[in-house]
């Protein structure tokens, strides 16, 4: 079937948007209202509408928008809005549209800041930027297309936006996109297939994201949702599990080119070593031992992953101790979190409610590298101020209150411990 609009097309009215001084024209008009109340409600009905309007210019996103959310709806994903755990229904109104309206609650008497309408404003493109991303097989170019939306995030997160960077690079729109809780997951096994046909470079960023983001959300559901019960959580992730197994595969022939190519770096090497040890933490046994159930479409991937883990694995133990948790640094073993598209939207809160940007991205809270990088301290306390607030507003998880995004370095180090003994045992 054609699709309902190009590619193409849906990326110009984009292009006109996102660079240059429309962004800032958009925001100063909203602004100028009196109270930060009045500007949130100029800025909502555009979001509502998808139509911005500056001056006598007129650019609307509503076709592409409304026709690919459908068709994105149709194959499993609601990537602009999310699941309402108490109704058990999605929410009506878009993520960006509930931000908005949880900041004007909280700050709507306040002063017009054009900080803050800068950054929610990004935040809605960068919710479009997702959707986009799912769409990028419609018209057979997916390579291309992903290109595309790699300017189009540049310009986003560049020098004429807010100033909050969201991810770092289009493939991981692909990641957030999908990172929702779906009632039906449908959707997973197509789009994994989907992936597989990217370039080998895409397919890396893919599966460097998806490892080390899976490894911390299976770790936030061993502890907090199965109770420490592996068998639980291998039947109540079925759509999970192929994915990690792919993203493990990837990565770990990713680390043997890099061994073979005479030019790579030790840093490019640590990156993959370092999401290994993330994938490879949230369920050891499942690639390296008996395979569950929940593998049991990926045999092809386990094969080939543990092919090549088996050919490096001396090396890969001792590449491996250097990714243990210590004290005073900040390890992405340490942090768990429900979902990935939570950490994104917990950073943009922050932000609006401080009226200024944090200066890191989803793909910062996953890598504790370079070692000496000053950013550890600001991911620190980017992952303390996450979890604090999901303690003050936690889930109930089997009965309980419990917080959504957790920084443990304690459960850090034993998540390690058990991956080693699962190694060597």
């Amino acid at each position: 079937m054609k699709p309902p609009i190009s590619f193409a097309d849906a990326c110009e009215p984009l292009e006109r948007l996102l660079p240059g001084s429309t962004r800032r024209d958009l925001v100063n008009e909203c602004a100028s209202a009196r109270t930060l109340g009045d500007a949130l409600k100029r800025l909502r009905a555009s979001f509502q509408a998808n139509v911005f309007v500056v001056g006598d210019r007129r650019v609307g996103l509503e076709r592409a928008l409304n026709a690919w959310d459908r068709a994105t709806r149709d194959e499993g994903f609601h990537v602009l809005n999310d699941w309402d755990g108490t109704s058990d229904r999605v929410n009506e109104d878009s993520i960006p549209m509930n931000v908005l309206d949880y900041v004007g609650r909280l700050r709507g008497s306040e002063a017009s800041s054009p900080e803050v309408i800068g950054i929610l404003l990004d935040y809605y493109f960068f919710h479009v930027l997702q959707l986009y991303a799912l769409r990028a097989w419609d018209d057979d170019h997916p390579d291309a297309n992903f290109d595309r939306l790699a300017r189009l995030l540049s310009s986003l997160q560049g020098a004429d936006g807010s100033g909050q960077p969201f991810v770092d690079d289009a493939e991981t729109l692909l990641l957030i996109a999908t990172s929702h809780f779906e009632p039906h997951e449908r959707g997973y096994v197509h789009l994994l297939e989907r992936v597989k046909t990217l370039n080998r470079e895409s397919q890396v960023r893919v599966a460097m994201g998806h490892a080390s983001s899976m490894g911390s959300h299976l770790r936030f559901g061993f502890e907090a949702t199965y109770a420490r019960d592996t068998v639980v959580m291998r039947d109540d992730n079925v759509a999970d599990y192929p994915w990690l197994c792919y993203a493990l595969r990837t990565v770990i022939d990713e680390y043997a080119r890099q061994r073979e190519d005479a030019s790579t770096t030790a840093a490019r090497t640590d990156r993959v070593v370092e999401a290994l040890v993330n994938g490879l933490s949230a369920d050891t046994r499942a690639f390296v031992g008996e395979p569950p159930a929940s593998l049991a479409t990926s045999e092809g991937d386990r094969l080939a992953f543990r092919e090549r883990f088996e050919r490096f694995r001396a090396d890969l133990a001792g590449e491996f101790e250097a990714f243990r948790p210590v004290e005073r640094a900040y390890s992405p073993l340490s942090f768990f979190f429900n979902f990935s598209h939570n950490i994104v939207k917990g950073m943009v809160v922050d932000a609006l409610l401080r009226g200024e940007p944090w200066p890191l991205t989803f793909n910062d809270m996953l890598t504790g590298l370079p070692r000496e990088d000053s950013r550890n301290v600001t991911r620190e306390l980017l992952a303390n101020t996450l979890m604090t607030y999901a303690r003050l507003n936690p889930d109930r998880i089997r009965g309980q209150l419990m917080p959504v995004i957790v920084y443990d370095p304690l459960a850090g180090r034993q998540a390690f411990g058990t991956m080693v003994r699962r190694l060597s045992g």
